[in-house]
């Protein structure tokens, strides 16, 4: 994946792509200390982990620009976002990830919003890199409060 992004980037250089430049720059450059404090190569989850931590950075950015009416900031990290989505594997729908979180309540035994902690637990190494935690966490609510 570090190769596909080294190459994405180069593309971009070509095509003079200004903001995806920066921040495909930004990624490798986070992956590189990452690598330099691990001291190894990271692997591709670890590298789709750094991408989610980046994608929700964007995330809390864009909502902090709107409360203070910065649509050119907003804009700006709204494409950084999208750049960094294309590198994430294949999200699941609403439905997969409800059928997943309906499947580990049966498989655990789980009985009401009590046990949210363990149905969460279950559910996130299920769905690693294909949701993010807070999407996961309203339907584990939505699912155990019915």
């Amino acid at each position: 994946m570090k190769d596909k992004i080294q190459s994405d980037l180069n593309q971009a250089l070509k095509e003079r792509k200004e903001n995806v430049v920066s921040t495909l720059r930004l990624l490798l450059a986070e992956i590189h200390n990452q690598e330099i404090a691990k001291q190894s190569q990271l692997s591709e989850e670890e590298i789709v982990g750094l991408i989610q931590k980046e994608i929700k950075q964007r995330k809390e950015s864009i909502e902090a620009y709107q409360k203070g009416k910065r649509n050119d900031l907003v804009s700006k990290e709204e494409e950084e976002l999208a750049t960094l989505n294309k590198y994430l594997p294949q999200q699941l729908s609403v439905e997969e990830l409800e059928t997943t979180v309906q499947s580990v309540i049966k498989e655990i035994g789980a009985s009401g919003p009590g046990d949210f902690g363990k149905v969460m637990g279950v559910v996130m190494t299920k769905v690693k890199g294909r949701a993010d935690g807070q999407t996961v966490s309203e339907a584990v609510k939505k699912i155990l409060s019915q």
